[in-house]
């Protein structure tokens, strides 16, 4: 593959981490030292993220109009992404969706290619943000 099909397939390899509630796979997609969600360390993005989704129904991350430039050993690639999320327990019925962009910095390691920076501009909200809660 070349690297850009790479961080293609390491970004669906996240999204479907994140839907999956698989915290060890998406904190494996970060240097430990990241930046993303607003939180630094790969910790406080897991925290970060598990605050939103561990009380959340199900999510499902479309990810889609890849742009990737790679310059040696480090990358960037913004990423159009449409998110829905399922309310559960006393949000059930409810849902809360959004889309926007992702702006991800990557890193070539041994073990393949890592993000070292993610943010998600947001462009469109519907429904109840108050569906994204912790267990």
């Amino acid at each position: 593959m070349t690297a850009r099909e790479e961080i293609v397939e390491r970004l669906a390899e996240l999204a479907a981490a994140i839907d999956g509630r698989d915290w060890a796979a998406v904190a494996a997609a970060f240097l430990p030292d990241a930046h993303g969600y607003s939180r630094d360390g790969v910790e406080a993005i897991v925290r970060q993220m598990r605050d939103h989704l561990d009380g959340c129904g199900p999510t499902q991350h479309l990810l889609g109009n890849h742009r990737v430039a790679v310059d040696g050993e480090t990358a960037r690639s913004l990423t159009y992404a449409r998110v829905h999320h399922v309310g559960a327990g006393p949000m059930a019925g409810r849902f809360f969706e959004c889309m926007g962009e992702y702006d991800d910095r990557w890193v070539r390691t041994p073990g393949g290619w890592r993000l070292s920076s993610r943010t998600f501009d947001m462009r469109i909200v519907l429904g109840d943000f108050a569906v994204l809660r912790p267990a």
